[in-house]
Parts: structure tokens; C-alpha cells; sequence
């Protein structure tokens, strides 16, 4: 089945779940990539919520698979800011391997975040999962 993000924004939590469990790692990424919160995911507000989202805060990530970072691209204004350490590891959600994006040793205002993404539909689209501590927040898609 093919998968965009419009389709993400109206699956429910448990969809997103069962498709990510469901996704391998995939490759690091490499590059800019475009960012969608989802949050609400199922609902007739998700995509009004991803488009505020992505215009006032968070427009997606940028990639560094040979240094091992990545840098968020926040704000109106897209600055590159919000490192975090970039690494394959057993995933909080289901025990198998995912891409982590660590925030713990490399940001004083995010340190308590770890993202982690698996690879939907190649060649570049990546579902991810939020959490803060071990406490589960949003998901999120990234498209390169």
C-alpha cells in the first residue's frame, strides 16, 4: 500500500502504531527533510494542528548520517537549531530496531527527548514516534 502524510493525519493512534511496528529502520537519512506533527492523529483537528505546528514551531529536521546528528528546523524563520545524536537502537515502542534521534547528550532545552523514525515507504518517507523521558507524546512524519 502507498502511504503520504495526508494518510497519516487521518489514521488513528493505533493505525500509526500497528504501521511503524509493521516498518523496518530503514537507512539514516541524509539531507533536509520536510516535517508533520501529528497530533490528534484521526481527527478532523490533526491537520489544522500539523499546519499551525509548521508554520509557528517546527518544520522538519535535517540530516548528517556521517557525523551522526541532525539539526531540527524550527520557527517561522527555519533556523537549524536542536541537535541531537543520530544512531539505530532497540525502539521504546516494540523492542525492535528504529532510528534514534537523541537530544539527551546535545541540547540543554530538549535533553529530556528522544525521537525515534522507521522507514514507511522508501525512499524517503519516515514515520517517527516522540517521547519525553519515557512518557510518549506525538508522532511525527518527515518526507525527503
Amino acid at each position: 500500500m502507498a502511504y503520504d502524510v495526508a494518510q497519516f493525519l487521518r489514521m488513528s493512534q493505533s493505525e500509526l502504531d500497528d504501521l511503524f511496528g509493521a516498518s523496518p529502520a530503514g537507512p539514516v537519512p541524509e539531507g533536509q527533510a520536510d516535517g508533520t506533527a501529528i497530533i490528534a492523529p484521526g481527527t478532523r483537528f490533526s491537520p489544522e494542528i500539523a499546519q499551525f505546528v509548521k508554520y509557528f514551531a517546527w518544520q522538519g529536521k535535517v540530516f548528517d548520517p556521517v557525523a551522526g546528528q541532525l539539526k531540527n528546523r524550527i520557527s517561522p524563520f527555519g533556523l537549524n537549531a536542536i541537535v541531537a545524536q543520530v544512531y539505530k537502537a532497540p525502539s521504546w515502542l516494540d523492542g525492535k530496531e528504529c532510528i534514534v534521534l537523541d537530544y539527551s547528550q546535545t541540547s540543554t532545552v530538549a535533553h529530556w527527548i528522544r525521537d525515534e523514525i522507521r522507514l514507511v515507504q522508501p525512499p524517503g518517507l519516515y514515520l517517527g514516534k516522540v517521547y519525553w523521558d519515557k512518557a510518549r507524546l506525538i508522532d511525527f512524519a518527515l518526507q525527503f
